[in-house]
């Protein structure tokens, strides 16, 4: 069953939906989408299980789908351009391969319709370690992540998830459904051999992203045929933070001729 979702919007236009990835929110995309706002409304719901959407039991993507499907059905956006990053771009693959005639165009930001045998469990298991009782600062759960995840910028991401409510501090996203999950969100489901978006779809890449395989190109041309493939110089798996500025230039520029 769909779950409706919390968002932010701004601009106005077309409708253009943008999806956050594993651990984000809709909030991780406000300032991307205040650049695409001149020319688009952009919404920027949260995911089940993150930011202040609903908490499920489960978590697959066709859920996912059917979830952003019901929100563009409920916001009565009509054909919406839909941009999913890396978990988010997994969703939005599937909504555009099932349920097509809601979609305009599509952008998926660096992952690919495959299984990834790298897995994100080792960052789950560290915030569910951490100790909040007693804690009084967000510092204490960065001294305490920092042995198992060393790159600050990692542990930066994960505790913006990290609030403080009812005089004490908790995480905003479900971690034990995202831990019984894991597997699951890593992969990506069985598609119908006959199933295709032909539709006009933009693939970005961090240049330097461990995502982004060469050997993948065959299977985002086989359930995309129309797509465009394009890496962004000097980034890696988090384009809107490393290059914000030509990661917008090359969604303008898309967005752009697709409306021409």
């Amino acid at each position: 069953m769909a779950v409706t979702l919390s968002y932010g919007q701004q601009g106005a236009g077309p409708p253009l939906v943008i999806l956050h990835g594993l651990f984000g929110s809709g909030r991780n995309w406000k300032a991307i989408a205040a650049r695409l706002a001149a020319t688009h409304h952009v919404y920027t719901p949260d995911l089940r299980n993150h930011g202040r959407s609903p908490w499920t039991e489960s978590m697959s993507y066709r859920e996912l789908a059917g979830d952003v499907a019901s929100f563009i059905e409920r916001h009565d956006l009509g054909k919406t351009v839909v941009l999913g990053h890396s978990m988010g771009g997994k969703a939005a693959m599937v909504l555009a391969l099932e349920q097509r005639g809601l979609l305009d165009a599509l952008i998926v930001l660096d992952i690919a319709p495959v299984r990834y045998e790298h897995s994100l469990s080792s960052y789950v298991e560290a915030m569910q370690d951490v100790n909040l009782g007693g804690m009084t600062r967000r510092d204490e759960a960065d001294r305490l992540l920092r042995t198992r995840i060393p790159d600050s910028g990692v542990r930066a991401f994960l505790l913006q998830n990290l609030v403080f409510r009812d005089r004490r501090f908790d995480w905003r996203i479900n971690l034990p459904v995202l831990a019984a999950h894991i597997g699951e969100l890593a992969d990506f489901p069985a598609i119908a051999p006959a199933c295709s978006y032909d539709g006009q779809a933009l693939f970005l890449y961090g240049e330097r992203s461990p995502y982004r395989q060469a050997a993948h190109d065959q299977e985002v041309y086989r359930l995309f045929p129309n797509a465009e493939i394009v890496a962004i110089p000097g980034a890696g798996h988090w384009l809107h933070v490393d290059q914000p500025e030509r990661l917008t230039a090359e969604i303008r520029r898309f967005l752009d001729n697709h409306s021409g």
